[in-house]
Parts: structure tokens; C-alpha cells; sequence
């Protein structure tokens, strides 16, 4: 999405409205997408799904490391003091959410790089033969089990990180929630199950990631309810934040954009085709995987119109 597509977005919305930018909503999408392929592939890994002919697996770990590098490139472009990152590097502060979320991500490189060594491709293991060494020794049932509960443990913190970086703003009524986490690791592993679903040779595994991404989007959909519902019951700036997705200023985005054609018409979609009614198709995980982009967009833009000055809500 590029910012000619953001400025009419928000011109829609408010004309005197302030431009948000593109680059912490496009991180947040792909740093829940990344989160999601780790916590599936250290699924595959687990339960040796891995194994069977044409996993996933073959591709997940590369695709991660692509998506993430996006992901990190597009946070360094929002940073102001672009030459000072790497004093984020210099110290742990563990009441900082940004903090763990550096060092977090920091993890993330070398993990993805070995899950790519247990399953090489042909490929890339003919112009690098020496990579079938490294994967005969990575290839040891204890070794495997800990790097899939390892990539599933930072793939979760990855994902819980995305939310609790924005619900740490106590100043922004609509980022200030309990759920945001949540719904941001369940929206990230809706993305991913959509896209591998999507692009997968495996036919199992298209099976079962299409099903599982329908009862993730069910989840989904209750829990932006339930924050809704939280922001609702809350104090009155809260309040007037929900109401800025109910009905407000945010609301025919929201409710067309995520919850219809992110949600709702792809869970349609993906409810007939693992029923056999229709045939498999990308519609429905692309829908989602732009339900999900939005989710992030609007979330942060509606933070960023909501705060404790009541005359901005009006």
C-alpha cells in the first residue's frame, strides 16, 4: 500500500485529519505474519508433519526471513535517529516493550536460518552441497524438538509483542487494552495459515491450514468484539475511542475492511471449499492477508485520533 492510498484513506475519513504514516502498520502486518509461520513451522517441526513430501518447511524459513527483513525495513524508515539504532542493542530495559521487542527480533534471524537447514531444497542444496552436512546433524530427534518449541515460543512472543508495543501507550484510550495482544497473535497466525494454505504443494497441509485459519478468523472476530465491548465499559475516553470504530469517523473502514472483507466473506469462502462445495481458491486467504493489513492501519490510526482531549473525539 503505497502513501497515495493512505492520504485518500484518511481523506475520507477527515479531510483536516492528520497523515499517518505508512511504515509502523506495514512492520506490525509483517512482524505478525513472520510470528505466525514460526509458531506453524515449529508445529510442522513438533509433530513431524515436516516429513511428508512437499512441506512447507522447504520454504517457510526463507520466506520468514524475507518477510521479516520487509517487515525491519520498514520500521527503520520511521525511525528519526536512523545512525542511533544500534544503541537499542547496548542494554536490556525490561519495563521497555520496545526493548524486548528489539532483542526479540533479534532471535528471530538465527532461527529462521536453522529451521532452513532441516529441510533442504533441492535446489539449494545443489548449488550448496555442504548444506546437507549441517542438516544431517541438525536432524536428531532432541535437536529437532527443541528448535520447534523454540520457534513456536518466539514466534508467540513475536506476535504478542506486535500488540503490547501499541497497548503500553496509556495516553491512546484505543491502544490502552488488554486485548490488543491477543488479537494481534491471532490476526499474525490467521495471515500465516492463509498465506501457506495459499501457496503450498502439500495437500494435507493446505487442508489443514484452511481449516485451521476458519476458527482462527472465528476468534478473531470475538475477540475485536470483546474489545470493543472492553473499550466500552471502560472510562469515558474509552468509550468515545470504540465509538470511533462503532460508528464514528473510523467505523465504514473498519467494518468493511476487516471484519467484512477481511473476516467475514473469506471465512465464507474458506468454510465452502474445505467442505468440499467449492474448489480451493486464493481469494479467501488473500482477503485475508489484507484484512489483516488493514486491521493494523486502522488500529494505529484510530490510537493515534484518540486521546484524552475530549473536543478531538467530537
Amino acid at each position: 500500500m503505497n502513501e497515495l492510498v493512505i492520504t485518500r484513506m484518511n481523506h475520507l475519513i477527515d479531510p483536516n485529519l492528520h497523515i499517518w504514516g505508512w511504515e509502523v502498520p506495514v512492520y506490525l502486518f509483517f512482524g505478525g505474519l513472520v510470528a505466525g509461520i514460526m509458531i506453524i513451522s515449529g508445529y510442522f517441526i513438533v509433530t513431524h508433519k515436516y516429513k511428508a513430501e512437499n512441506s512447507a518447511l522447504t520454504f517457510l524459513p526463507y520466506l520468514g526471513i524475507i518477510l521479516i527483513s520487509v517487515g525491519m525495513g520498514s520500521l527503520f524508515l520511521d525511525l528519526e535517529h536512523k545512525l542511533f539504532t544500534w544503541r537499542m542493542y547496548t542494554a536490556f530495559m525490561w519495563k521497555s516493550p520496545m526493548s524486548w521487542g528489539a532483542w526479540i527480533l533479534m532471535l528471530v534471524y538465527p532461527i529462521l536460518l536453522i529451521l532452513s537447514f532441516i529441510k533442504i531444497s533441492p535446489m539449494i542444496g545443489a548449488l550448496i552441497p555442504g548444506l546437507y552436512k549441517i542438516s544431517e546433524r541438525i536432524n536428531k530427534p532432541n535437536i529437532l524438538k527443541a528448535l520447534g518449541i523454540l520457534s513456536i515460543s518466539i514466534g508467540a512472543l513475536l506476535g504478542l509483542y506486535t500488540g503490547v508495543l501499541l497497548s503500553a501507550f496509556g495516553a491512546r484510550p484505543a491502544w490502552n487494552s488488554a486485548m490488543l495482544w491477543i488479537i494481534f497473535l491471532t490476526s499474525g497466525l490467521s495471515a500465516a495459515a492463509a498465506l501457506i494454505h495459499m501457496i503450498a504443494k502439500n495437500k494435507d497441509e493446505r487442508e489443514l491450514l484452511a481449516k485451521s485459519d476458519n476458527v482462527l478468523l472465528i476468534i478473531e472476530f470475538v475477540l475485536i468484539l470483546l474489545y470493543l465491548v472492553g473499550l466500552l465499559t471502560s472510562s469515558q475516553v474509552s468509550n468515545d475511542a470504540a465509538m470511533l470504530l462503532i460508528n464514528g469517523k473510523f467505523a465504514a473502514i473498519f467494518w468493511i475492511f476487516v471484519v467484512g472483507i477481511g473476516i467475514i466473506i473469506p471465512l465464507i469462502i474458506q468454510l465452502s471449499a474445505v467442505t468440499h462445495r467449492i474448489k480451493h481458491t486464493s481469494v479467501g486467504p488473500i482477503l485475508v492477508l489484507f484484512g489483516g493489513l488493514m486491521l493494523r492501519f486502522i488500529i494505529v490510526a484510530v490510537g493515534q485520533y484518540s486521546h484524552w482531549s475530549s473536543a478531538v473525539l467530537k
